[in-house]
């Protein structure tokens, strides 16, 4: 059995955990995002070792396209509507791609410097633009919000939490939650799947604003698809269980200190696969909190 350091490159993304409020005056249980619940239904040690471990990854180049290509959407609505056009788009790739840099440097490590590498894949990024603007006329939309941070608290004191690309809000209050996706639709069998990050915010959004939105809305940019689904509170209720019994599971891995690896599809690209007991690695001892001294009194 061997053992392997852990991957150098940049801490797992999630959005949700950059962004947030301080609940105060409320003892917070903990807090989950949907990207956090996926992580632990998926491989239970996965979740371990990007939410208790904090074990950095190196970066993809499908990932950090997918970063680029929301900067731009999100840029593109502070333009004058006339302006929001493919072309101008693509003037705003270089710029993305150098603050992403600039903020995680990293990610510059996954090309040669001035190689035909980096050529080729800002010309995928732009492909995956020149899609979106074949399924949305940005010119004819006026977003109410853009990469909204949203967060609730369920009864149980666990913080749901999380950032919707887009919400859209039409003239009679129905409210459009959109999230873009560079990749490509999921066979029909994972739809369901794919929905649960928009049903988890659709239920935040209704716990804050007391309205359940009139649709969810997945754009992928890969292939040229748009998923659409039309939730009501049942759904979102049985949401709510499904993300509350998942916080039961980690809370009792937990306790136990154990999480198990779960083999499946994913593996293939999992940057943790070196340490994984399931592929004959070995996990690193489970991390122990840090323990402060209480403040001395005061002379």
């Amino acid at each position: 059995m061997t053992t392997s350091p852990a991957p150098a490159g940049v801490e797992p993304a999630d959005p949700a955990e950059r962004g947030g409020t301080r609940v105060d005056g409320v003892e917070v249980l903990g807090a989950l995002s949907p990207s956090r619940v996926g992580d632990f239904l998926n491989c239970p040690l996965l979740y371990r070792f990007r939410s208790i471990d904090r074990l950095p990854e190196p970066p993809s180049p499908a990932a950090v396209r997918g970063t680029v290509v929301h900067r731009v959407l999100e840029q593109l609505f502070d333009l004058p509507a006339a302006e929001r056009t493919p072309e101008q788009a693509d003037t705003m790739l270089a710029p993305a791609w150098a603050e992403l840099q600039a903020i995680e440097p990293a990610v510059s490590s996954m090309f040669p410097a001035d190689g035909p590498e980096i050529v080729a894949w800002l010309a995928s990024c732009s492909e995956v633009l020149a899609r979106y603007f074949a399924l949305e006329d940005p010119r004819r939309l006026e977003p109410a919000e853009r990469e909204l941070y949203v967060e609730t608290l369920t009864e149980s004191k666990l913080l749901l939490r999380g950032v919707i690309d887009r919400v859209d809000i039409a003239a009679d209050g129905a409210i459009r939650v959109v999230d873009y996706k560079t990749g490509n639709s999921p066979v029909e069998m994972f739809e369901g799947k794919a929905l649960f990050q928009l049903k988890f915010y659709a239920l935040v959004l209704w716990r804050m604003r007391g309205v359940v939105p009139k649709m969810v809305q997945l754009v992928y940019l890969g292939n040229s698809e748009v998923l659409r689904y039309e939730p009501d509170e049942q759904d979102l209720l049985a949401t709510e269980r499904k993300v509350l019994a998942v916080w039961d599971a980690i809370r009792a891995a937990t306790e136990r200190r154990q999480f198990e690896p779960r083999k499946g599809a994913g593996c293939a690209w999992c940057a943790h696969q070196a340490i994984c007991p399931a592929w004959g690695g070995e996990a690193p001892p489970y991390p122990v909190p840090e323990v402060r001294e209480p403040p001395a009194p005061p002379d």
